[in-house]
């Protein structure tokens, strides 16, 4: 009796961190790079909302072949939760395989509501990085810069009509063997009540 149950809560949990929470809007970035399949779409726990994110960014090699932004991770509290946070979980969608976690960035009053994304165009016989950076807005006002790459250019701003930002889902391309490597291409947001 009690395994069937462990099985059912664990379950649920995993029906909830898969998309099954209700959407109010998505968020799109104006600029997203063209190369990738999209992942899972990963959202927060009912009564959670994304307060924080970090990004796994590969600096510039040099004569290599560099790919930048490879994924993003959402930081998600309870909606009643205030800054320092201390007890929260973390959302990713799909990742490319290169560089390193940088350190969270936390909204200090409200919610992730809004972000736009730096990508760099296709370079035709150039290197392709595709995603580079990322900046959120909080419900508070404050603006938090993902501190990625600096290549390419400032998409519009996408705005969240509902509570707050809920989940993530990454356009990823895989690894290209010989070929150029972009990582993280685009990304979509989720915003619930």
């Amino acid at each position: 009796m009690h395994q069937l149950v462990y099985i059912t809560v664990t379950l649920l949990l995993a029906s909830c961190a898969r998309g099954q929470r209700p959407i109010k809007t998505t968020l799109t970035a104006s600029n997203g790079g063209q190369w990738g399949d999209w992942g899972e779409k990963e959202m927060c726990p009912t009564d959670f909302y994304a307060v924080g994110f970090s990004l796994k960014v590969e600096r510039p090699i040099g004569d290599g072949d560099d790919t930048a932004l490879n994924a993003i991770r959402l930081y998600c509290v309870n909606k009643c939760s205030s800054y320092p946070y201390t007890d929260y979980a973390v959302v990713v969608s799909d990742m490319g395989p290169w560089g390193e976690w940088t350190q969270p960035k936390w909204c200090k009053s409200g919610k992730l509501m809004s972000f736009q994304l730096l990508v760099e165009p296709p370079q035709g016989r150039g290197d392709d990085t595709a995603a580079n950076d990322i900046m959120f807005q909080c419900s508070g006002g404050e603006e938090l810069a993902g501190g990625g790459t600096i290549w390419g250019n400032w998409g519009g701003w996408s705005r969240c009509t509902g509570t707050g930002i809920c989940g993530i889902q990454t356009k990823v391309e895989k690894p290209q063997g010989s070929g150029d490597d972009t990582a993280l291409n685009d990304v979509r947001f989720f915003c619930c009540d």
